[in-house]
């Protein structure tokens, strides 16, 4: 297999995202991100003609839902809102993290 992701790849997605990778992560980055296009490709190349195309696992004959879609009651507002370290009542307040 020929490499596809670059280093320079991995540095401007990091930039992207704002993360910063160490030079050892970088490198095990681009060796993870060609194992899974490596796969792809793999698995692009399987025959799948006589195989029905789904939107959804769960659309498998025979398959039940993996649990019940059932309504539950959540937290209430009041309560998770009085253990917030800052608030509006509504939302909870959280500093500004982004820097550009």
């Amino acid at each position: 297999m020929t490499q596809t992701v670059t280093t320079e790849d991995v540095q401007r997605v990091a930039e992207l995202a704002s993360l910063e990778l160490t030079s050892e992560e970088e490198t095990r980055m681009v060796r993870d991100l060609n194992a899974i296009l490596g796969y792809v490709q793999h698995m692009n190349e399987l025959n799948t003609a006589n195989i029905e195309p789904m939107a959804q696992v769960g659309e498998l004959a025979g398959h039940e839902a993996l649990r019940p879609d059932d309504v539950a009651t959540s937290l209430r507002r009041d309560a998770v809102m009085a253990g917030a370290p800052e608030t509006d009542g509504v939302f909870f307040k959280v500093p500004k993290v982004i820097e550009r």
